[in-house]
């Protein structure tokens, strides 16, 4: 990680985890909603990145471990980063919040609605094959007649 005076870490390599396998970066509360309103049919994975190491060991590797394996991908996968895009991750939060704020976390949507949500303590001491499966209970359980 690089630093400097006054600047965090490099966390370019971080969202391209993410953005590499496909995944949209939300950087604004305007994007948060654009999507929300644009990806309210089908189903939307929507990953709060984080810095931590539970993010880095286990919850991105976790995403491109269940894509390669499921049958019934998302139709749509973003990302708001916790501690970096503050406002974008605030505003995705007001989308699940009877959810408590939690990074790494899942949130998992079905035509707009939230259905189900994984948050740090099933990521955090998990390897991230463990995670990458329940990933895929979550697409398996919730990809009807919409998910491809």
């Amino acid at each position: 990680m690089q630093f400097g005076f006054g600047v965090g870490p490099d966390t370019s390599w971080m969202r391209e985890e993410l953005t590499d396998l496909g995944v949209e970066e939300l950087k604004t509360p305007e994007d948060v909603d654009r999507i929300m309103k644009e990806y309210n049919q089908g189903t939307m994975l929507m990953v709060i990145n984080s810095v931590c190491g539970c993010a880095a060991g286990n919850a991105r590797p976790a995403v491109g471990l269940s894509l390669e394996k499921a049958e019934n991908k998302p139709n749509h996968m973003v990302t708001v980063f916790a501690g970096q895009d503050k406002e974008a991750t605030a505003r995705a939060r007001e989308y699940f919040s009877e959810y408590p704020p939690s990074s790494p976390a899942f949130a998992f949507f079905v035509d707009g609605e939230i259905k189900a949500m994984i948050p740090r303590h099933r990521i955090e001491g998990r390897t991230k094959e463990e995670v990458a499966e329940d990933l895929l209970m979550v697409y398996n359980a919730f990809s009807g007649e919409d998910a491809e």
